[in-house]
């Protein structure tokens, strides 16, 4: 779909990233493992042989200038697709026109940029036409599809990661773009590879923030008739602060949790303080984290340190109470502490397999004698009869069967030999040598 500029266009005007689209393969920095040298994806483009896929990647690794370079390489009519701006109705209106296309011969390329956006119906409108061949469809998300894609869909779709770019080719992004005459025009640009490596850094991995801090720094500097001189000073100017890549409602979310915990876990506390701050620079709600530590200190530490529980519970009140950012320093502390404690999975594992039993199991009554007899019926039926109060005896413990008698000898708390917890365990043997006897 190609739109004619007006009289009035400036393409001075655009942004720096549209003006310096790689037009092929040659010019496409980054993704190697997919458009390098003999790599498959380079070969279905360069063969005109492309089927219908996905792009999957953070924003800036160059899905969308990958699918604008298969529109250039390819012998399609390629059709360009928001799931912002388009609804069911443009979709059909699209799709009636492929069709008729491929009855003439014509194939039809169809980019959606964030697919991710559009809801199941929407989605099931792409699926007929992908199946009878009407469109080649290429979607971009920067959500997991997995998650976000219709398995129908997806099943019909070969999918590619794409991978932030690294720190070096970034710089080697800058500097092709410092040497393209279609980028500030005639003017000549000064500026230090050093200037061009903290830009890298900043960017991490994103492009164009890339080439937004360096169009902002251009602008920002003095043109003196010779030369633009871009210095350090109008650098950091521009970079005020490095923007972590983190959504609190994608995979990246779920991914650095998951991060925070098994560091944790494996108690490495440097890890763990690391994900912990790219959790809250990133934007993240402290008091998530702090719900996430209070369920860790019962899950990976339990007994082994009963302590744990009380200071997450801490680091809760106290990220309510006083919010970011001096609750960073009351996180830190929880953080730390989890880490180093002594692990114990007792607990865990003693809910899962009697929450196991208590599913799959015959849910026998309780026993009568464990039953109140609040009204004179009940008593009737032996409802408490032969109950046996502990505190009347010596020790304060009985030999009286509290599971039901098809679970009557099920053990599902096993104490380990972790911190406090042999204590428990100790407890736990001498409590059943008196039941015994």
């Amino acid at each position: 779909m190609f739109f004619q500029n007006s009289l009035f266009y400036n393409e001075s005007q655009t942004p720096l990233a549209d003006r310096v689209r790689p037009k092929n393969l040659d010019e496409y920095i980054g993704q190697t493992h997919l458009v390098g040298k003999d790599k498959i994806l380079r070969k279905l483009i360069e063969n005109d042989q492309i089927t219908s896929m996905i792009f999957f990647g953070p924003p800036g690794v160059g899905k969308t200038t990958l699918a604008m370079v298969i529109a250039k390489m390819t012998k399609a009519n390629f059709v360009n697709f928001s799931a912002v701006t388009s609804g069911i109705k443009e979709i059909k209106e699209v799709m009636l026109k492929a069709e008729k296309n491929r009855s003439l011969g014509i194939k039809t390329v169809l980019f959606v940029d964030e697919i991710h956006r559009f809801n199941k119906a929407q989605q099931d409108a792409f699926l007929p036409h992908v199946e009878r061949g009407n469109i080649t469809l290429i979607g971009a998300t920067t959500e997991n599809p997995s998650f976000e894609v219709n398995s129908a869909l997806l099943s019909r779709c070969r999918v590619f990661v794409l991978k932030p770019l690294n720190k070096s080719e970034v710089i080697s992004l800058l500097k092709n773009v410092l040497n393209n005459e279609d980028s500030f025009g005639q003017k000549r640009l000064v500026v230090d590879e050093e200037l061009l490596s903290i830009i890298a850094i900043y960017a991490n991995g994103d492009a164009r923030s890339a080439l937004n801090v360096l169009e902002m720094a251009v602008l920002s500097s003095t043109d003196n008739g010779e030369a633009i001189y871009i210095t350090k000073d109008i650098i950091e100017e521009c970079i005020q602060k490095k923007t972590l890549l983190y959504d609190k409602s994608g995979e990246e979310h779920y991914n650095l949790i998951s991060a925070l915990h098994k560091s944790m876990r494996n108690s490495d506390a440097d890890a763990a303080v690391y994900w912990l701050a790219r959790m809250l620079e990133g934007g993240e709600n402290p008091l998530y984290i702090a719900r996430r530590l209070i369920r860790f200190a019962s899950e990976d530490v339990g007994l082994a340190d009963p302590r744990a529980l009380e200071i997450a519970l801490a680091s809760y009140q106290a990220s309510h109470y006083i919010g970011m950012p001096e609750c960073t320093v009351n996180l830190t502390q929880t953080v730390i502490y989890l880490s180093f404690a002594p692990k114990s999975n007792a607990l865990y594992m003693a809910y899962k397999n009697a929450s196991k039993d208590a599913l799959n199991t015959i849910s026998e009554g309780v026993p009568l004698h464990l039953r109140n007899a609040p009204t004179k019926l009940m008593n009737e039926m032996d409802y408490g009869k032969g109950y046996q109060y502990a505190h009347d005896f010596e020790n304060k413990i009985v030999n009286m069967q509290c599971l039901p008698d098809n679970l009557k000898n099920a053990q599902y708390y096993i104490p380990t030999d972790e911190g406090l917890e042999k204590r428990f365990k100790d407890r736990s043997i001498y409590l059943k040598k008196l039941k015994s006897e």
